[in-house]
This record gives C-alpha cells, sequence and structure tokens, in this order.
C-alpha cells in the first residue's frame, strides 16, 4: 500500500483529534470576534491549502455572513502594499507553516491592525510566530507529497471556526459525524481502484463541482495532476457553460463532484446535457438519479449534510488520484519534480 493511501485511511482519526483538540479554542476565538466586531476575513494560502480557503469562503459567507477575502500574496511580497485591515480577522493556512508568501502576508496584516489566526500541521513553525491564535491539524507526519489528512483536518477546523462564530447547531452536530462519514467514504475503495483502470490513458480532463464544493473540484483535479501527471481542468459548473463546454467531444472524460444541497439541481442537469453530448462521466454523489447518469458512479455516505460535504465528498479523489497514479506506473508518494515544502514569494 503506497503511503498516501495508507495517509487517506487515517483521515477519520485525524479528523476526530481536531474535534476533540481544537472545538473548545475555535469557541474563545469566536468569542473575541464577536467582541471585536470583526467584520472582514483575509485568507492567506496556497495550493492545497487555498483550496481550504476556498472553502471557508463559501461557508464563513453563507454560515456567518461575513466577507471572505482570498489574498493575493505578492501584493504583500513583492508590491509591499499595505492595506487597512481594522476589523479584519486574517487567516493564514499551511500544512507545513513554511510557506514564506503566507508568512509575511500574515505578519503584514497583523502590522495593518488585524487579527491573526493560523491552521497548521506544525506547531512550531514561522506561521506560528505571526498568529495570535494558532488551530492545529494533529494529522501526524504527513510523508506523501500529495496533502491528503492535512487537507481534511483543515476543513475541519474551518468547519469550527464558522460553526463556533455564528452558533451555528446544525452545523456543529454534522461536524460531530465527519469522522464516521468519511470512514464511510473510504469503504468504497475497493470499488475505486477497480474502476480506474479504464482511465489509466487519459491525458486530460475536466473536473467540475459547484458552491460550498468548488473546493473538492479544485483539490480533486490538483491531486490526479500532481500524482498522475494530467491534465486536470477544474472548474465551477456555472463557469463551464461560460466556454470551456466546447472542450466536451464525444467521451471526453469529466469528473463531477455534486452531493445532495443547493448545486444539486443545476449540476443535475449539466450532467444530463454533458451525457447527451457522448461525455464520459464519473459522478461522486449520494443521490441515485445523479448516479444512474455516470458511466462510472462513485457514491458516498448518503447523510452527509451539504454544509460539511467537501470533508466526504474529496475522499473518493484522493483515492481516485492515488490508484490512477498507480495505474499509470507513477509513484503517488513522492510525484516528479515536487517536495513536501514548497516556498514561494
Amino acid at each position: 500500500m503506497s503511503v498516501m493511501l495508507e495517509e487517506i485511511y487515517q483521515q477519520p482519526a485525524a479528523v476526530s483529534n481536531v474535534l476533540e483538540h481544537e472545538s473548545s479554542n475555535w469557541a474563545r476565538l469566536a468569542e473575541e470576534l464577536r467582541s471585536k466586531d470583526i467584520q472582514h476575513v483575509l485568507i492567506a494560502a496556497r495550493g492545497t491549502s487555498d483550496n481550504a480557503a476556498t472553502y471557508a469562503k463559501y461557508l464563513i459567507e453563507i454560515v456567518c455572513g461575513i466577507p471572505v477575502t482570498l489574498a493575493a500574496p505578492s501584493v504583500f511580497t513583492l508590491y509591499g502594499a499595505s492595506l487597512k485591515l481594522h476589523k479584519t480577522l486574517a487567516i493564514g493556512i499551511s500544512q507545513s507553516g513554511q510557506g514564506t508568501d503566507v508568512v509575511q502576508t500574515l505578519a503584514s496584516a497583523r502590522q495593518s491592525g488585524a487579527l491573526t489566526a493560523c491552521i497548521t500541521n506544525v506547531e512550531d513553525s514561522p506561521l506560528t510566530r505571526v498568529s495570535d491564535h494558532v488551530f492545529l491539524c494533529h494529522a501526524g507526519v504527513e510523508r506523501a507529497v500529495a496533502a491528503t489528512k492535512t487537507y481534511t483536518t483543515s476543513l475541519a477546523n474551518v468547519a469550527l471556526l464558522a460553526a463556533h462564530w455564528a452558533d451555528h447547531a446544525l452545523l456543529k452536530q454534522e461536524i460531530a459525524r465527519l469522522p464516521q462519514l468519511i470512514q464511510e467514504a473510504i469503504g468504497e475503495d475497493h470499488a475505486i481502484a477497480s474502476a480506474v483502470e479504464r482511465y489509466r490513458y487519459i491525458q486530460e480532463c475536466a473536473v467540475l463541482a459547484r458552491g460550498l464544493n468548488q473546493c473538492t473540484a479544485l483539490e480533486a483535479a490538483l491531486k490526479m495532476t500532481e500524482t498522475s501527471y494530467l491534465v486536470a481542468k477544474p472548474y465551477s459548473g456555472a463557469d463551464f457553460l461560460h466556454g470551456p463546454v466546447a472542450m466536451v467531444t464525444n467521451g471526453f472524460p469529466v469528473f463531477m463532484y455534486m452531493p445532495d444541497g443547493s448545486t444539486y439541481s443545476m449540476m443535475l442537469d449539466l450532467a444530463r446535457r454533458l451525457k447527451d453530448q457522448g461525455t464520459e462521466l464519473i459522478i461522486v454523489a449520494n443521490n441515485a438519479e445523479a448516479l444512474q447518469l455516470a458511466h462510472t458512479p462513485v457514491r458516498i455516505p448518503a447523510a452527509v449534510h451539504e454544509l460539511v460535504s467537501p470533508l466526504v465528498a474529496i475522499v473518493p479523489g484522493q483515492m481516485l488520484a492515488c490508484h490512477l497514479a498507480v495505474s499509470r506506473g507513477a509513484d503517488p508518494d513522492s510525484p516528479r519534480g515536487l517536495s513536501k515544502v514548497t516556498l514561494t514569494r
């Protein structure tokens, strides 16, 4: 078994660790956010962590009603801009805590009056030293270059922030069920491993989702690109119709992430259109109506709520990327040209 697959299997326990150790810490920060009347969130991240930031944008805006901006780090690192960030919570997300641009963005935000926090897997890292509040992934050492358990644990931290800030009872309830739901999603691994041989020789594909699961499309595409070296192009289902749909030809592979929820009906209509065009559909869903449209259906637990579905929906994407890499003769644990820590400015 590859290290990457081992770490995918460790995610239920890792997410449980976050819920056990960080929930009360997020609750305390939520009290401070309310007392300081924080009106804006700025998030700095790169790569997989930036995909976690996309989840944060959707979830915090939907649940808390607070606008969220995803930072352009070069504004701080290359252009030296100073923003007016009073009443802002600036969050840095980095599994290693070493990303130079993320650290500098958070340091600049702090100097500009922002309250700072970070989500990282490394307690004593440069990012923690520029953060007023530190939240850990509790994922243990992640040896595979492609991040898996540090991604889902970052999402778990984001979900705790939104749940406590909004004092959202339903979200808190659904967060508590995540370890079991992730374990159920892992149960589809054998079926996924059997299905990937069909896609061994694909060179490009589209990966679609919408809303809260836009982060899932981004992250699933990244995992396939970095482990299998194919061109996986992620899109919002809506944006896909504004031009990129023209790339679709008969047999073109399209991966669709479409759990039940507010975006489901739009994604279902899109899946029907693509099927009519002869597209090869790989659909990750919990609704039989959607799965019936797919050449390769991938089922996720029916009980997952849309607000937390990205933590569950990404698991099949991770397993698919891992098995696809192996089928193509690649090493998912150590992809060419990549290292575990990437430093950019």
